[in-house]
């Protein structure tokens, strides 16, 4: 059965078997069988303010209507984006096992920005611009609150990475998750012109490798990092010296992952005319050898210095207290590299310098070089 519109009421709930016993006087109901549709109705009313604050002119209201509707281009001239020939760029992610944290530690307003991250810079690395973001929590039992905070975290995302939540799902599912789990699932639609879409074929001998670097461990490797805890019989309360100071080992875990789309998006568009970013990479499972891989081409090869960047203490942290072994950090984390350029050597310093005004701290990590398109770190 579901409820209402995208927009204003986002909640669903999955038929149920029912387990109450039969009064002689009345049938079953639907909160006997475990769902609640009045607490979904709240969660729903709770929301709708973060939907429309990542609202701009291209979102049309569709009160009471079953979908979000979005205009790819603006007719008043001020907005007017003018594509000529757009391509529409799709992406689907979730959190992963961190969201186990966070219902752990009752820490719900983070993983929404981690939501739309995993999803925005996949597709950042096309040259994409996001336009919409929809949102999937599926949850043993609706708590208006948690489902509010969760929702936040997802309007933060998406106003940090410029693109509109358009709508959403909540399924009260009581037989399928645990008393207080909860699985998130994201959906990014974006768009790009087709002769700017980024193409790894673009990538040449001499280009250099920028790295961004990253706010932590990201959405990545919580499966990992949550055997360490348990193994290492960690206290995610308490403050550790060698890591931040003012903040509690669960708190550094959830960290938020980077959105990288404001100031990667800022240098794509003041290169309108001429290709200097030739490749790009969103750092997540597998490494930064893993997904660079992915985007210089089966002729070339990025030679990265290890010495170019030193990765955050979380990582190190970790590696100690899991008695890791330093090739299988590198396979499963980020390393303290979020996300990566290759760009036309003349132009490196100029866009570094046009990122680290954006806010994002750059290394140089090395240069592309003839080869079979492997990533060689030395």
């Amino acid at each position: 059965m579901v409820v209402g519109s995208a927009m204003h009421q986002r909640v669903s709930f999955a038929q149920m078997p029912a387990k109450a016993k039969r009064s002689e006087d009345r049938g079953l109901s639907y909160a006997e069988a475990g769902v609640d549709i009045d607490a979904g109705d709240r969660a729903a009313d709770l929301i709708l303010s973060h939907l429309r604050r990542t609202h701009g002119p291209r979102v049309i209201a569709n009160p009471g209507g079953f979908a979000g509707l979005f205009r790819l281009d603006f007719n008043e001239h001020l907005f007017k984006k003018n594509y000529r020939d757009p391509v529409l760029v799709a992406c689907t992610d979730g959190v992963g096992t961190k969201v186990k944290l966070a219902a752990q530690l009752g820490i719900h307003d983070t993983v929404g920005i981690d939501l739309v991250a995993m999803s925005v810079n996949d597709m950042l690395v096309q040259g994409a611009e996001p336009l919409i973001f929809l949102d999937y929590i599926g949850v043993h039992r609706v708590d208006p609150e948690v489902i509010e905070r969760i929702v936040k975290g997802v309007a933060d995302g998406c106003e940090q990475a410029g693109c509109a939540l358009l709508g959403g799902e909540t399924a009260e599912m009581p037989d399928v998750y645990a008393l207080g789990d909860y699985d998130l699932a994201g959906f990014a639609v974006g768009v790009v012109e087709l002769r700017r879409a980024v193409n790894a074929e673009r990538v040449s001998p001499g280009d250099v490798v920028l790295g961004l670097a990253s706010s932590g461990v990201h959405s990545n490797g919580f499966s990992l990092v949550r055997r360490i805890v348990s193994h290492a019989k960690l206290d995610l309360g308490r403050v550790y010296a060698d890591l931040d100071p003012s903040r509690t080992l669960g708190e550094v875990l959830l960290t938020p992952t980077r959105i990288y789309t404001r100031s990667v998006g800022r240098v794509l568009r003041t290169y309108r005319v001429k290709s200097v970013v030739t490749g790009m990479a969103h750092i997540t499972g597998g490494g930064l050898a893993g997904n660079l891989a992915r985007s210089i081409g089966p002729e070339c090869d990025a030679v990265l210095r290890r010495s170019a960047w030193e990765a955050p203490p979380v990582f190190e942290f970790l590696r100690r207290h899991g008695r890791v072994d330093p090739e299988e950090m590198d396979r499963v984390f980020n390393m303290g590299v979020g996300y990566c350029l290759v760009v036309r050597p003349t132009f490196a310093d100029a866009i570094s310098r046009r990122l680290e005004r954006a806010g994002e701290r750059v290394f140089r990590l090395g240069r592309i070089a003839r080869g079979k398109g492997r990533v060689r770190l030395t």
